[in-house]
């Protein structure tokens, strides 16, 4: 049977170069396009003399997750967030945990159709506070995400980036001028990693850092993906986590991940429990005030602490939330030390829970 081709959306980010190609301008690839041709993340491509989106309105599933799993700690603590992706990505890290979207070619998986005001009406209906652009990165869907921010903004649901920040000025202005929270994959802090490993650029995800905390009201955490070997080394991360505190202040929550072998990095050791401690530790002693370990059970280094007295804010046990030491106002019960993010006055109830969801039209 015949695949129909991709519907396709118009795109504003390119130009026509001297040489008649047309460039693609969301990202620093910045590809240079024949007709036809498609660029690195296969969802933009040059269609006559425009640029289009292939994957608007298109996903590769739906599920609600609780929002710690994108992983936020800071916003709306215990909420549900109704998740979804595309397929593509204009990076190519080769220890992508999600390749089977995020690497795909085929626009088949997307089997999913789902146009912005039906997704806000489902966030909804399903009692979900946010809905997240994840699993694939939404910088090359913008015109999707962005459409669908505006519909979940007019009902009341927030909404959620979860991305590599590898996006140029201009678009990155209108990305994130709808974003309620974004955690950003700071995969490293050396350029030879990002170039060897991402095949990207570490600079351009710094200049993202800085805009969203110096320029926007986005509620801003940090995850670094720990690989052994790669980037685990103490120096390189004193200098990533001093960073951070010297350009985008204390009170950025950073998560340090374990990896495990996949996609194009199977020889490679998952990534040891103790290597997390380590790094969340050299992020605490250059005085970030919040850091985490994920993707293990570490009910203490998953766990929010006050940055003043040390006393238990909140306490995770994996995804499941536990003592609840906030105060209406968002303050440690104990000491009335302002904690930092976006809290309501009691937790959600969500829990652990992971339900796939299917969109009916």
């Amino acid at each position: 049977m015949a695949v129909s081709p991709p519907v396709t959306h118009p795109t504003q980010y390119w130009h026509l170069l001297d040489d008649d190609r047309l460039q693609c301008d969301v990202c620093p690839r910045e590809c240079k396009l024949h007709e036809g041709q498609r660029g690195l993340c296969y969802v933009r491509g040059r269609e006559g003399d425009e640029v289009v989106l292939y994957s608007y309105g298109r996903s590769s599933g739906f599920c609600i997750d609780p929002i710690e799993k994108k992983p936020l700690n800071h916003f709306l603590p215990g909420s549900s967030v109704l998740s979804f992706g595309t397929a593509g990505c204009n990076l190519a890290c080769k220890f992508c945990q999600n390749w089977d979207m995020s690497k795909s070619r085929e626009m088949d998986t997307l089997a999913d159709t789902a146009m912005p005001a039906r997704l806000a009406e489902t966030a909804v209906e399903l009692g979900c506070q946010s809905i997240a652009f994840t699993y694939n990165d939404p910088v090359i869907f913008l015109e999707y995400a962005v459409d669908v921010a505006k519909a979940c903004r007019e009902r009341g649901v927030k909404s959620v980036a979860v991305s590599a920040g590898y996006i140029q000025d201009a678009p990155r202005r209108e990305f994130f001028q709808y974003m309620d929270a974004a955690n950003i994959d700071l995969k490293a802090f050396t350029e030879s990693f990002y170039k060897k490993i991402c095949g990207g650029e570490l600079k351009n995800v710094l200049e993202t850092l800085r805009y969203i905390v110096h320029e926007t009201e986005v509620w801003l955490e940090l995850t670094t993906l720990i690989i052994p070997g790669e980037n685990d080394s103490d120096s390189e991360l004193d200098a990533m986590t001093a960073w951070v505190v010297e350009n985008l202040g204390p009170d950025v929550p950073m998560h340090f991940s374990a990896f495990h072998p996949d996609w194009k990095m199977q020889d490679i050791p998952a990534t040891p429990p103790e290597t997390l401690t380590n790094a969340r530790q050299i992020a605490m002693k250059n005085g970030v005030h919040y850091a985490y370990t994920g993707n293990v059970h570490d009910r203490v280094g998953g766990s929010t602490f006050c940055p003043s007295c040390r006393e238990l804010i909140i306490e995770r046990d994996w995804y499941q939330l536990g003592t609840w030491g906030l105060d209406e106002q968002g303050s440690c019960h104990t000491c009335g030390e302002s904690i930092a993010g976006v809290f309501e006055a009691t937790p959600g109830d969500w829990g652990s829970r992971r339900v796939p969801v299917k969109l009916l039209r």
